[in-house]
């Protein structure tokens, strides 16, 4: 079923695991978030992908062949895992976790809720 985005947010939030990822840089979808004081459940992931392109400065600090493999395979800090939402309210949404650490003090990433997404049709 294609979706269509409707409300851009790109808000930072929190988001919950009910088992946590094996790996902090490479996570599987969490089961809620928190946005706007609301906790809202995650019933079904849709779909998720992921993007390890180089973004900024970094897009050109690479020789060819070096960013070829870093954009099928991505490297440290870089890239984002994207997941498509279905919440219990019934709503969609994307969310992505990025790796580029905040700074030298938050070397962790973010998630960001980037859009609500409606049906087409």
């Amino acid at each position: 079923m294609p979706f269509k985005p409707i409300h851009f947010i790109a808000a930072e939030i929190e988001v919950e695991f009910d088992t946590s990822p094996r790996y902090e840089k490479k996570p599987h979808c969490p089961a809620r978030f928190h946005w706007e004081g609301e906790t809202y459940e995650i019933t079904t992931c849709l779909s998720e992908w992921h993007d390890y392109d180089r973004r900024g400065k970094m897009a050109h600090n690479m020789r060819p062949s070096h960013a070829a493999a870093a954009a099928r395979r991505g490297s440290w800090g870089v890239g984002r895992y994207y997941f498509r939402v279905r919440v219990q309210t019934g709503q969609v949404f994307d969310l992505y976790y990025d790796r580029a650490p905040g700074d030298a003090e938050d070397r962790k990433g973010r998630w960001i809720l980037f859009r609500e997404m409606r049906a087409e049709g």
